[in-house]
């Protein structure tokens, strides 16, 4: 897939695909919310208007208010590409979000996803 067509995907449509994945897991949408606002800066109240706006990936990590200093920590591979070798740094940070997902759908700890 392109870049553009990633960038271009839309957050509320992307929103519940996240949260069906982390509920047929057993987590719940405020630890997904959680996740989502420790990576990104957002407010509760923040994300909720991100959630209800028409906006694209590229639009909800421009318009994050402070992406975490310590996404350089989240590693690894999520759909067969390392994190840390993404060079599009847009990119990098959709991977970043992703393997954060993966992590809590797959039952990590909050304190080891949120690299504490």
């Amino acid at each position: 897939m392109k870049l553009e067509k990633v960038f271009a995907i839309q957050w509320p449509k992307l929103y519940p695909m996240y949260l069906k994945k982390v509920e047929a897991k057993g987590r719940t949408q405020a630890e997904l919310d959680q996740v989502i606002r420790w990576l990104t800066g957002y407010t509760p109240a923040g994300l909720r208007k991100r959630n209800e706006a028409d906006a694209d990936l590229e639009t909800f990590f421009a318009k994050a208010p402070k992406f975490n200093p310590n996404a350089v920590l989240v590693t690894g591979v999520v759909c067969g590409v390392r994190v840390e070798e993404v060079e599009h740094p847009l990119m990098r940070k959709i991977r970043q979000l992703d393997k954060l997902v993966d992590e809590l759908a797959k039952g990590r700890a909050m304190e080891k996803i949120l690299r504490g």
